[in-house]
């Protein structure tokens, strides 16, 4: 990245800048000092402490990415929705997890992302932004460096990374409009199973009824937290688990997967501060059902 010194810039530390117009943590101008990046001024190398005059040239040139040792590349098509030299949206099929795990080390989006960037030559390693579970569908925000991903994640805390979802729950809701506010922590005796418990973590979820059918109801969905498994935890405390979440309750007969769509992303650009939004139908097996 590099920039054209403004007056209005001028007698700023290189430090005091970066933090200031640009977002730089200091874990990462940490990072780019003392992990192989280069701080440049006309070309030449400079510390944070150099003060900035009108016309000068900065640079900053980050330090390479390292892939993990157990992550490995695959050719694995990606169903990409937009991507620029910044972030990747992409549409994950649902039966794909987002990361590896000690069971399944392979065919993860993680995966098949960097096998994306090796066909591109970037040497970059995985940085999601908003994961989603194994057997959920719909749009996947990733940053496609560490710059990115700083930003990105410091505008998530804020409520500035925006996910809509669809999914199908088993009866009727008792009203169409509601907030859960439901705090989640992790059920005794699992390492996967969530709960609603008093000690668990805050946990809030917008929801409203778009269609009522006999059996079951179609309802769009607003987190304004992102705790594990919270949609499917928050509606099965309700009584109306998610068709096909077995493991919260759901039955599967109508559909061999929760029925879990993420079918909007809206986020402020990392580089831009451009506001860009995105939107993605529900799969087939869901479409099916409605």
């Amino acid at each position: 990245m590099e920039w054209i010194i403004e007056k209005i810039h001028e007698g700023l530390l290189i430090r005091t800048y970066l933090q200031r117009e640009h977002s730089f943590s200091r874990r990462m101008i940490k990072s780019i000092k003392f992990n192989g990046g280069k701080i440049l001024v006309n070309g030449t190398s400079q510390n944070v402490r150099y003060e900035l005059k009108e016309g000068d040239r900065l640079e900053v040139q980050f330090p390479p990415e390292k892939i993990g040792a157990y992550m490995e590349a695959e050719d694995t098509p990606l169903s990409i929705v937009y991507e620029d030299d910044a972030v990747l949206v992409i549409n994950k099929a649902a039966g794909m997890l987002s990361i590896p795990s000690l069971l399944q080390p392979n065919g993860t989006v993680a995966n098949a992302l960097l096998g994306h960037y090796k066909n591109q030559e970037i040497a970059n390693t995985v940085h999601i932004v908003t994961r989603l579970d194994k057997d959920t569908s719909g749009l996947m925000l990733i940053a496609k460096n560490s710059y990115s991903h700083s930003r990105l994640s410091n505008f998530q805390k804020n409520g500035k990374v925006k996910r809509h979802y669809e999914a199908l729950v088993e009866g009727k809701p008792s009203v169409e409009k509601v907030l859960i506010d439901a705090p989640i922590g992790r059920k005794d005796g699992s390492i996967i199973e969530r709960v609603v418990r008093e000690d668990g973590k805050q946990a809030i979820t917008h929801f409203k009824v778009k269609a009522a059918f006999q059996a079951y109801s179609l309802v769009s969905i607003q987190l304004e937290t992102g705790r594990t498994h919270q949609i499917r935890v928050h509606f099965a405390y309700l009584g109306h688990p998610l068709i096909g979440d077995t493991l919260y309750g759901g039955d599967d007969k109508l559909i061999k997967r929760q029925a879990l769509h993420c079918c909007s992303l809206t986020f402020k650009h990392p580089i831009t501060n451009e506001e860009m939004h995105f939107h993605q139908d529900m799969p087939q097996d869901m479409k099916r059902l409605v």
